[in-house]
């Protein structure tokens, strides 16, 4: 019997083995073959029904032929199996083996190839639908690449897939073959879309099969811009909410079409009740910044379609700007003689109702809720700004104050009656004078140099004068005087030369109701010499005191003193009315400069005393 031609008699379905590009396929020449049956084998690949020898088994052994395999293959399982590296599109074909013995049966296998493609990308018109538009319009376009075989693509519009629909729906896919043999999809997605569908979310999926099942691959999800006409247009006001004097408000027009129409923003002029038009910004937005309570009152807003010059009303809206003004307080400038009464009255203008206190400016104290304030017995310290707060509580932050400054009438108060300035001689130097009074009191000085006033309130003054430091100046110090029609007072400053320390003010702490305005004197500060003489003086006393002891001790050891019962003698001193031995130690300094000889609790010996000190030497 001779042996047909490969591939010429009916066979058999071939067996189907499935393998990824890149992968190795195992082609097994039929199992049914026992193992002797594999010791000459020729294998072969069809393409369009052509057969082509490609490996050749010869007792066990294996031979590529000369082609596109001839690198790719090799024999595995102790030659029952042909292995295919590096699978690529290209070899997706029927491979056969038929064994060289007579009557042995040829084995058909149908390799099938596969390969995921990428991640599908889309790409959204930007350029937008109109609904106006008489046949379906491209929404997007979605592309696969590099996919084995053809995926299939299916469109979804908000998670629902979209199907051919006849004027409404239309889908066009394509694809493009690549050098490597793996192809590219293209998908045009075509509608027709209402208004409705202005939010629509869609999405491709790519349906694709591997080895291992079916898989699928989805894009994102975009929105196509859609243009339709407005049917309605409305104000809107922010902040929402109640609106006060200060506030930045916008008003905007707002309408239901795509793109929007061309706005316009109109106020009622209360005197014609004509609606005039705003001047709004680029974007149609009246800004009122800071809003007053002249723009309160009735708005609308005019929309005008430019496509089909349709224009639209809103409906009218009342805008409504709370305010407080006009605070006042009478008296205006109210003034008192000291121990009067006095009543501040406070009055302001609102749309809402108002709520009143009372505030003493210089500590924020809150003294009186309401719009009286009244004052009983007045003191001159109580002279000063008091504040009057008018605030809307239905309003948050709505609020308006006013200032008012109480005159109690009086002579010139210095803020410190003297205070002493260490000065170094031949430099320049600020010297300082506050006082307060009503009248007003005015500022003089008793020595030459340049003064300048500053006022502090209403009824206080500080007075600043620039003097060069001379030995006059050492000598005289410094006097201002303050003056008003009720009397006049002065502040006196002692100047010090002091080489030792830096040219610098040094203020005695008096407070104004205790010293500055009394006729007490203030004690000049210790120097530091005099501290310094004091000390020496009482070290040096000590020193013959311990000298004398010793010398009185060294005679009785020598007998020069007798002391027994037998030879008792007596040493006469100078009287004393206490029989006391007493070292005298005398300073020329002030009485207020010893006060290192002051006991440690501080207390201060009577001033009789303080001139001259002693110490007692007692047995």
């Amino acid at each position: 019997m001779t042996r047909g031609v490969p591939g010429e008699a009916e066979q058999p379905e071939p067996e189907l083995v499935e393998v990824e590009v890149g992968g190795t396929a195992l082609l097994k020449c039929g199992p049914s073959h026992s193992q002797g049956n594999f010791g000459h084998v020729d294998w072969f690949s069809v393409h369009k029904e052509k057969p082509t020898l490609i490996f050749r088994v010869h007792q066990g052994l294996g031979q590529s032929q000369p082609g596109e395999y001839q690198h790719r293959l090799s024999l595995q399982d102790k030659g029952t199996t042909l292995a295919l590296a590096h699978i690529t599109p290209h070899d997706e074909r029927i491979f056969l083996c038929q064994g060289k013995r007579p009557q042995s049966q040829e084995h058909r296998i149908q390799l099938r190839v596969y390969k995921a493609p990428e991640e599908p990308s889309i790409q959204v018109n930007a350029v937008g639908i109109s609904v106006n538009s008489q046949e379906p319009e491209e929404v997007a376009t979605c592309v696969g690449r590099n996919g084995y075989p053809v995926p299939q693509v299916i469109w979804y519009k908000n998670g629902r897939p979209l199907k051919e629909e006849k004027n409404r729906v239309h889908i066009q896919s394509s694809q493009i073959v690549e050098s490597s043999g793996l192809y590219t999809l293209q998908s045009v997605l075509k509608a027709q879309l209402v208004k409705e569908d202005k939010d629509a979310q869609f999405y491709c999926e790519l349906n694709y099969r591997l080895p291992s099942g079916n898989h699928m691959k989805e894009s994102k999800e975009v929105t196509v811009p859609v243009f339709y006409p407005a049917e309605k247009v409305w104000l809107e006001v922010e902040p929402v909410g109640m609106l006060k004097e200060g506030d930045r408000v916008e008003i905007r027009c707002l309408a239901d079409g795509n793109p929007p129409p061309h706005f316009s923003i109109s106020k009622q002029n209360l005197s014609t009740r004509e609606m005039e038009e705003e001047t709004t910004d680029d974007n149609g937005i009246l800004v009122l910044e800071p809003a007053q309570k002249e723009h309160s009152g009735v708005y609308e807003c005019h929309g005008l379609d430019l496509e089909t010059t349709t224009s639209l009303q809103s409906d009218q809206q009342e805008l409504l700007v709370n305010y407080v003004s006009d605070v006042r307080v009478r008296p205006a400038a109210p003034e008192s003689q000291e121990g009067s009464s006095l009543t501040l009255t406070c009055e302001a203008e609102s749309n809402q109702a108002i709520e009143f206190q009372w505030l003493r400016e210089k500590t924020g104290k809150l003294l009186q809720k309401g719009p009286v304030l009244q004052l009983y017995n007045l003191k001159r310290e109580e002279g000063g700004g008091y504040r009057c707060v008018a605030s809307v509580p239905s309003v948050p932050g709505l609020n308006r104050t006013q200032l008012v400054n109480v005159a109690v009438f009086g002579s010139p108060w210095m803020t410190v009656k003297e205070r002493k300035v260490w000065v170094k001689e031949n430099t320049v130097l600020n010297l300082s004078c506050e006082a307060s009074g009503h009248p007003r009191p005015t500022i003089s000085w008793n020595v030459d140099g340049m003064a300048s006033e500053q006022d502090q309130d209403p009824q206080s003054v500080l007075s600043i004068l620039n003097v060069l430091v001379t030995p006059e100046l050492l000598e005289t110090g410094a006097e201002c005087v303050a003056s008003n029609s009720l009397g006049k007072n002065t502040t006196i400053i002692f100047l010090e030369l002091d080489s030792n320390r830096t040219t610098g003010l040094s203020t005695s702490t008096v407070s104004p109701h205790a010293k500055a305005n009394s006729t007490s004197t203030e004690k000049k500060l210790p120097e530091p010499e005099s501290k310094g003489v004091v000390i020496v003086a009482v070290t040096v006393c000590i020193l013959v005191l311990a000298v004398l002891g010793a010398v009185l001790y060294f005679f009785y050891k020598k007998g020069k003193l007798p002391c027994g019962r037998s030879g008792k003698q007596e040493i006469t001193l100078p009287p004393s009315p206490k029989s006391e031995f007493v070292v005298e130690v005398k300073s020329d300094k002030l009485p207020e400069e010893m006060g290192l000889l002051q006991g440690s609790n501080g207390d201060k010996r009577a001033p009789g005393d303080q001139g001259e000190k002693y110490i007692d030497l007692r047995h």
